[in-house]
């Protein structure tokens, strides 16, 4: 989570939502690292969750990743959570809960659903309080 963190503070700093994720096997070797870059690169899906994701098959290729942990500094939305549950990543690790725009905890709660092909472990709240307040402190900016 520390890498995540500070992935979303570079994030910040570039005028992105706050938002770091690493993508880790059980050894915890790094296969990816990312933050969000929706508003550099103007595509609504340069999420950091997905970018990750991206970087992790390009570097290993297959299409699952269930030996895996994706580590990420905020809830993820519906979009991530479908590729999440897509790619059968083994582990999601999120800090802060997002009651707006979460898709795991909250709103669709997408791993919740008989249709859902498949439902990582899941461990919300790490260090839930230092991300929250990234995000906190980025939007109270933006207002």
């Amino acid at each position: 989570m520390i890498t995540a963190i500070e992935l979303a503070c570079q994030a910040a700093e570039a005028g992105e939502v706050p938002v770091g994720a690493v993508l880790s096997n059980d050894d915890g070797v790094i296969f990816a690292a990312a933050r969000n870059c929706v508003e550099s690169e103007q595509n609504p899906m340069a999420h950091a969750e997905m970018l990750v994701l991206a970087q992790t098959y390009a570097v290993r290729g297959g299409k699952y990743f269930s030996d895996c942990t994706l580590t990420v500094t905020l809830e993820p939305c519906v979009l991530c959570a479908g590729a999440i549950a897509a790619f059968r990543v083994g582990k999601l690790v999120f800090g802060a809960y997002d009651p707006k725009s979460g898709a795991v905890e909250h709103g669709p709660r997408v791993f919740s659903h008989a249709t859902t092909h498949h439902k990582p472990e899941i461990i919300g709240g790490v260090r839930e309080a230092e991300c929250s307040a990234l995000l906190k402190a980025f939007f109270a900016g933006k207002r």
